[in-house]
């Protein structure tokens, strides 16, 4: 078994067994996400599209089956919502963004996140931007004025996190930038954000 897929598995058990102790409106309240007691579920957002989470005996369901990515339902999905339920902690958008590698413990995974994330990003739409358009417009992304084509999405947690693609040239290959909202790290670490970044590259290649 590959060694980042065992540590995912280690992470899904431990969140699993977490997650079934929580007071689900402690949870709810903690992380600013809605809480019904009736259906003993949790409403989430992400990506422009709406997800349940069943509590105590988890599982993720889309609202709407059929407009909704199924990536955002896969292993690495469900990770983060168990993370995000019984660890996160919600503050609002202050509109401050920041590179992977000047968050607190970004200097140290830099290199991973650049090959796991940018560069994929970069050679998925680097040289299809209108792909990654109708994409990003499909996930509840909201255009921004950066480099040549810039999207921003709103991901679990109240998080945005800005995907930045600069076209080739005769001289330079395609390149690329993601930045994540300064409130991210009170919701998620440092495996998790490149998680973070590696579902929304899946999403839009789902969604093109």
């Amino acid at each position: 078994m590959d060694k980042q897929k065992q540590n995912w598995d280690i992470s899904f058990d431990m969140h699993l067994k977490k997650y079934k102790e929580i007071e689900p409106f402690e949870a709810a309240e903690r992380t600013n996400l809605e809480f019904d007691p009736e259906q003993s579920r949790f409403m989430l957002h992400t990506l422009g599209h709406q997800l349940y989470a069943e509590w105590p005996e988890f599982k993720l369901i889309p609202v709407d089956n059929e407009t909704c990515p199924k990536f955002l339902c896969e292993f690495q999905m469900q990770v983060l919502a168990l993370r995000v339920l019984y660890l996160g902690i919600y503050a609002p958008l202050t509109g401050n963004f920041k590179a992977y590698r000047d968050l607190p413990w970004g200097g140290v995974y830099d290199a991973n996140f650049n090959g796991r994330c940018i560069k994929r990003f970069a050679h998925s739409f680097g040289f299809k931007p209108d792909v990654f358009e109708k994409a990003a417009e499909k996930l509840g992304g909201k255009k921004l004025d950066l480099g040549d084509i810039a999207y921003e999405f709103p991901f679990l947690g109240g998080v945005a996190c800005r995907f930045i693609l600069w076209k080739p040239d005769e001289e330079f290959p395609p390149s690329a930038q993601i930045l994540f909202s300064d409130n991210s790290v009170l919701m998620y670490n440092a495996e998790d954000l490149a998680a973070v970044g590696g579902v929304i590259i899946s999403t839009l290649k789902e969604m093109a």
